[in-house]
């Protein structure tokens, strides 16, 4: 197994990414739209690539949010690879990242529904936070912070 930190001008990044793309829009269905528009990756400066056997197989990125913290963003694993802890070493090495560029905390959304990702949050420590910036009223949001 390869980490690799990058930007979101890595190619293996991309294509992952894709791939998430196209599993939210089954996930999320007609809020799909209202989702992807805070999910653009044209400049992201912290991005995780794991590689397994030389293939890209997982992904993540932070980017700051305010003064203090910095959000977990793009966060996907190949769906033959889920299973394998990708994800958990993903935020850590993201949380250090995020604490190396002296950031106090991590902060999250991803979806109610989406169960296996808030079963992996709440594993890695991270709590649930009232709805901050953009999801403040969405009902499908759940959102999550972890302090560094």
């Amino acid at each position: 197994m390869q980490i690799l930190r990058t930007t979101s001008d890595n190619f293996d990044f991309q294509n992952l990414v894709k791939k998430l793309d196209a599993y939210l829009a089954l996930m999320d269905g007609e809020d799909h739209a209202f989702y992807d528009q805070f999910n653009k990756i044209d400049a992201l400066k912290n991005c995780i690539v794991i590689f397994k056997d030389d293939k890209a197989v997982a992904c993540g990125a932070i980017k700051p949010i305010n003064e203090n913290s910095m959000e977990v963003k793009r966060m996907f694993t190949l769906p033959e690879y889920r299973g394998n802890g990708f994800a958990v070493i993903i935020l850590e090495e993201l949380e250090k990242w995020a604490k190396e560029s002296e950031y106090e905390k991590t902060v999250l959304e991803t979806g109610k529904l989406q169960l296996e990702a808030v079963a992996l949050y709440k594993k890695c420590g991270y709590e649930i936070i009232p709805n901050y910036g953009q999801y403040i009223g969405v009902e499908n949001s759940i959102c999550f912070e972890k302090s560094l």
